[in-house]
């Protein structure tokens, strides 16, 4: 059960923050971007960065649902469909991000 209510936990969460940077309260990024971004880019800054980490939750929201399928329904291809879907979700979230970052502050460090 663990298994299945920690993704979906942190996954909820990502969702939830997304939200938050999407309209444009960039708060609960780290200060360098904070410091880094224009007033005036803030809003697309958070919207590219929500946008991204809304999309990384859904993928650990869905990797989440698709364990309790597998153990309920006793079914290994909804482990499969998990390891498909998480990476599909991450890795243009992350991408995302990393673009919003760097168009906007620079860089992402």
């Amino acid at each position: 059960m663990v298994g299945t209510v920690v993704p979906i936990l942190v996954g909820l969460l990502l969702i939830v923050l997304g939200i938050v940077n999407m309209t444009g309260n960039v708060s609960t990024l780290h200060s360098y971007h904070r410091q880094r971004v224009t007033e005036e880019n803030r809003k697309p800054f958070g919207k590219m960065v929500g946008l991204g980490t809304l999309i990384a939750g859904l993928g650990i929201v869905a990797v989440g649902v698709t364990i309790f399928l597998a153990e309920k329904l006793q079914n290994e291809v909804f482990v499969t469909l998990g390891i498909v879907l998480l990476p599909t979700f991450l890795i243009p979230g992350i991408v995302l991000m990393v673009i919003a970052m760097k168009k906007y502050n620079g860089g992402i460090f």
